[in-house]
Order: C-alpha cells, then structure tokens, then sequence
C-alpha cells in the first residue's frame, strides 16, 4: 500500500471512533495489533486497547478527535490529534465535572496490508487533569515568588553562618 493509503487508514479509523462505530474500528486493527499507551501495565491487544478506549469514552461520550497533522513514511504513520469533548462520567476515578477540555496527542502507527499492527500514543494527560481541576504547575509568576523567596531563605542563612 501507498504512504497515502496508510494515511487513509488512520483517519477512516479516527472517523469510525468519532462515529462511534465500532465494527469499523475493529475492522481497522490487525489480528496481531499491540498498542502501546502511557500508564499501561504493558502492551495492549486488541481487546484491551477497545476496554481502555471505551472507559475514556464513558468519561467523555462526547469526545470528538481531529487530525491536525499527518505523515507517513513506509509502513509508519505519525499524527497529531487534537481531543475535545466534555466530562461527563467517572475518569480514573474523578466523578464528572461538566468540564469542556481539550488536549492533543502524539500517535505513531505501523500500518500493513491496510491494517493497523500497532499503535503508540502520548496524550497530554497532564493537560486533560489541568482542565478537570485536577493538577496546577505554577504559572511564571509563582516559580519568580518561589526562586525569590528561596534566595532570601539562602541569604538569611549564609548571613547567619558567619
């Protein structure tokens, strides 16, 4: 197959989960598909890949995926997806919000015969529990407060220490 026809691919099966079809999907993942995904104990087959898939859609039943950027060399296709939809069931254990987020992920794909053999994918997972309310990183006015009050405590101390 074609780097244009391994692209295909990966948005008829983005389409299929935007659609919620899920024969499509299946269609889509070869006999042997493995994903690789952060936080899993290990490799993923298919039907582990599906049950992780559908406990994210319960948490976001509105979850829509968007391909920012797409490209492919041989057999590997890489994209950049942008995520958006609403918190509406438990996610990892956080009852819903009603939050609207959206994040992105990178994903790199090893597509044979018109299938996919395996998946990776790093998502913002930081920036999804941002938007729940879940985790801060201090802005770059905290981290000055921060730095300037560690100088004075250093400060203090070496003038003591004489």
């Amino acid at each position: 197959m074609s780097e244009e026809d391994n692209k295909a691919v990966i948005r008829r099966w983005i389409e299929a989960y935007n659609n919620r079809d899920m024969q499509a999907q299946a269609d889509i993942l070869a006999p042997r598909y493995v994903a690789h995904f952060p936080g899993a104990p290990g490799p993923l087959d298919s039907e582990a890949w599906t049950q992780s898939i559908a406990a994210f859609t319960e948490a976001f039943p509105d979850l829509r995926l968007t391909v920012e950027d797409i490209l492919s060399e041989g057999d590997m296709v890489s994209a950049r997806v942008a995520f958006e939809g609403t918190h509406r069931g438990e996610f990892q254990g956080l009852p819903p919000t009603g939050k609207q987020v959206a994040f992105s992920s990178m994903e790199f794909n090893r597509v044979v015969g018109g299938k996919v053999e395996e998946h990776w994918v790093e998502i913002n997972l930081l920036g999804l529990v941002q938007q729940l309310g879940v985790a801060t990183i201090p802005g770059p006015l905290l981290l000055v407060r921060i730095l300037i009050r560690q100088a004075k405590k250093l400060r203090s101390r070496l003038s003591t220490s004489h």
